[in-house]
């Protein structure tokens, strides 16, 4: 929480003008690419790091914003907030890929362009899934390895805090039960996806359905006195009207910034590729989910540097549940609309299996977090299945990678359910804590210890 007794300073502290300044030829170019501005003929892995930097930029303006808001607001809805602007260049760059396979489809009647070429409605699954993927099986470990080394270190220092935190494991307060009950249930109806011909409408309404209770359920926490430093401690130190005003316009900015380089870093990063000989469909599966995937994978390891590990992973899980209801089920939406029909995005076999590992992926996830906790263990198991899935797209030829996708899955929806049959009762009471139990008894026990 900030000194009370601080004098407020009304000149922004160094680091935040330095981060919104590195963000500006980023936002050059990516506003001058969108108005048609004059702008530098520059190489696309010089754009790719242009962008990347504004990205980066606009991660610790997100981070600082979101600290400061939990002064106004409950940290979870904080942590949601964060996880929905810094998810933003997943939504663009998704949105770019589903528009323009809407178009097609809307032209010719299939999602094959006129001349030829990769399939445009499975180049906007590839983003989706792959993007998921990230997120589960390289975020989340790199939240643990991050946490782990940053207490090792605290704890060589000799500080006290560190002293008391877990080796091993990142530990989920009580009061983000509901992140892991939301994630389960979208997870559960995106398990019958697989076994259908096109995401409708009908889908749409599902997902955004659950979205809109998670959100409600976290509107419901009250605002707590955060523990604030650093350009964050300035934020919220400010009088309320100027607090309010300084965060949201720096979430302002962060997404501004966000939507105007995420889709061009994106396309530059797949350029450079494509200049390399890959295939489009892995660069816009792997590549293109790595530049989006970027300002909140930074965020939660400033985080997990500073010894806040339940935040750093609960903003990984917020996203995840961002990305997994608002964000699936807004596809069928801009392919109705780029369509103009009430079609469902079609979706093939190849489609079909990549939803079914991501799906799979995604409630072994949960099951690992039925005790509100991330092992080691677990971290492990993420990356490793996620490695070996990832080399297998990239070295196998597409039959074989296939059959290894549909192994995987089965492993992934054995070991969930095996975790979920041990830990019925606990289970049991997640999904009550996550939907129903009162906020101030789930901080009663955070404040017990239980």
């Amino acid at each position: 929480m900030p000194d009370p007794a601080a004098p407020s300073r009304r000149r922004p502290p160094g680091p935040l003008a330095a981060a919104a300044l590195v963000t500006l030829p980023g936002v050059y170019l990516g506003a001058a690419a969108y108005l048609g501005l004059p702008a530098p003929d520059l190489p696309a892995p010089l754009q790719a790091l242009l962008y990347g930097t504004a990205i980066v930029g606009a991660a610790f303006l997100l981070s600082w914003a979101a600290e400061a808001a939990q002064v106004d607001i409950s940290a979870g809805l904080a942590l949601a907030l964060l996880a929905l602007l810094a998810v933003l260049p997943e939504y663009a760059v998704d949105f770019v890929f589903t528009w323009t396979a809407g178009t097609t489809f809307g032209d010719t009647g299939s999602c094959t362009p006129p001349g030829g070429g990769e399939d445009a409605c499975g180049l906007a699954l590839a983003n989706m899934t792959g993007a998921n993927r990230v997120l589960v099986g390289v975020g989340w470990p790199l939240v643990v390895l991050v946490a782990a080394v940053a207490v090792a270190r605290r704890r060589r220092a000799g500080e006290a805090e560190a002293q008391r935190l877990p080796r091993g494991e990142v530990r989920l307060a009580p009061s983000m039960s509901p992140e892991v009950v939301f994630l389960g249930i979208a997870t559960l109806y995106s398990l019958h996806l697989p076994l259908r011909s096109s995401l409708t409408i009908v889908d749409a309404v599902v997902l955004v359905t659950v979205f809109v209770l998670y959100a409600r359920r976290l509107a419901q926490a009250p605002a707590e006195d955060p523990d604030l430093i650093g350009t964050s401690a300035w934020l919220g130190e400010q009088p309320e009207r100027r607090r309010r005003t300084w965060v949201v316009g720096v979430f302002a900015v962060a997404a501004v910034v966000i939507l105007l380089s995420a889709e061009h870093f994106a396309e530059s990063l797949v350029e450079t590729g494509t200049t390399l000989g890959v295939d489009e469909f892995l660069l816009v599966q792997w590549v293109a989910p790595l530049a989006s995937e970027a300002p909140e994978l930074i965020v939660a390891c400033l985080y997990a540097a500073r010894l806040r590990a339940s935040d750093s992973l609960g903003t990984l899980l917020s996203s995840k549940v961002n990305q997994w209801t608002l964000l699936v089920g807004t596809i069928p939406l801009v392919f109705a609309l780029s369509s103009t029909s009430f079609s469902g995005l079609p979706l093939d076999t190849q489609q079909r299996t990549e939803l079914l590992l991501t799906a799979a992926q995604s409630l072994f996830a949960v099951s690992l977090l039925v005790g509100l906790r991330l092992t080691t263990t677990g971290a492990v198991a993420l990356f490793v299945l996620f490695a070996v899935q990832f080399a297998g797209s990239i070295l196998l030829p597409a039959d074989a990678d296939r059959v290894l996708v549909l192994v995987l899955s089965g492993v992934y929806l054995v070991l969930a359910v095996a975790r979920f049959a041990l830990r019925a009762r606990t289970t049991r009471g997640l999904a009550r804590d996550g939907t129903v139990t009162s906020f101030a008894e789930l901080e009663e026990r955070q404040t017990a210890g239980v």
